[in-house]
């Protein structure tokens, strides 16, 4: 199974260390987890730096976790009115030069930003021209702002509904404009508290199978005890079931992936097989790669 959003696990913070991908990867099979994209939050160019050149060197000797299959950089270009849990202080406009030379080849994979930024659509052109799958998130793009992005090669959604404009009947938002275009893949977290069980099935029903992919959006707490964490420079509140920031925001969450195809199935009313579909072949799809491997 593939998770396409992996901020950190077993108290590692990909953003603070990501030199420790490979501890995540190691980490990360007892959820099922296969391959992964290890996520930046708003990371400085010289955090990406590093977290490419960690991926480059590859693993350690005997290594048997899961595969990294390149760094999901979710922001810098976030629009500050959506930031959630992200610190508003991090974020920058876009701009095509720092991003570049960012590909697949060179260790990028996939970008989340908001369509709506001055600048933003030149950017996504840039990236999707290099193979670089990129993702719409933190956002308050209207319904033709989210359109423009899709048309300019935006092909994915960052965690549906979380940290963008509503869903309004006069104004249906990114939200709306995602479910209801063919050529965007969902990402939903699917932990019954970044969305409602209901509103889940609703998506699954809307979308289908074959456009819904499930993430966790976990951060370094994944795999431990409640308490005081770190996600991205911020500390994080951790209980039974949450992670949030002091102000009670939502900061990632504590699911598996494992976990998160068993409640897309309860929520949904489908089948485990049918719900292992959005950490199988949709999110491979969105990536171009054939899954399982040869």
């Amino acid at each position: 199974m593939i998770d396409l959003q992996v901020n950190g696990a077993g108290g590692h913070d990909l953003t603070e260390e990501p030199e420790r991908v490979w501890d995540v990867a190691a980490f990360l099979p007892r959820y099922g987890v296969t391959a992964f994209l290890p996520t930046l939050v708003d990371p400085a160019w010289t955090i990406v730096d590093r977290a490419r050149a960690a991926l480059a060197a590859g693993p350690p000797a005997g290594f048997g976790g899961a595969r990294p299959l390149g760094w999901h950089v979710e922001g810098p270009f976030l629009n500050p009115t959506r930031a959630g849990a992200h610190d508003p202080g991090r974020l920058q406009p876009p701009a095509v030069q720092p991003v570049a030379d960012w590909s697949p080849a060179t260790g990028i994979r996939m970008v989340t930003l908001a369509p709506e930024l001055p600048g933003a659509l030149d950017v996504v052109q840039a990236l999707v021209a290099n193979g670089v799958v990129v993702s719409a998130g933190h956002t308050a793009a209207t319904w033709a702002q989210a359109q423009a992005g899709f048309d300019a090669g935006i092909r994915s959604v960052t965690h549906l509904f979380n940290a963008m404009a509503r869903l309004d009947h006069r104004e249906p938002g990114l939200a709306g404009a995602a479910l209801a275009d063919d050529r965007v893949t969902i990402g939903l977290i699917p932990d019954g508290l970044h969305v409602h069980p209901g509103l889940v099935a609703l998506v699954r029903r809307t979308v289908g199978p074959d456009r819904l992919a499930v993430v966790t959006d976990a951060i370094a707490a994944l795999g431990l005890a409640p308490g005081r964490h770190r996600l991205a420079g911020r500390d994080v509140i951790v209980d039974e079931t949450s992670c949030r920031l002091p102000d009670g925001t939502l900061a990632g969450s504590l699911i598996g992936l494992d976990t998160a195809v068993r409640n897309l199935a309860e929520f949904a009313g489908c089948s485990i097989e049918e719900a292992r579909l959005a950490t199988t072949s949709v999110p491979a799809r969105l990536l171009g790669l054939d899954w399982p491997p040869a």
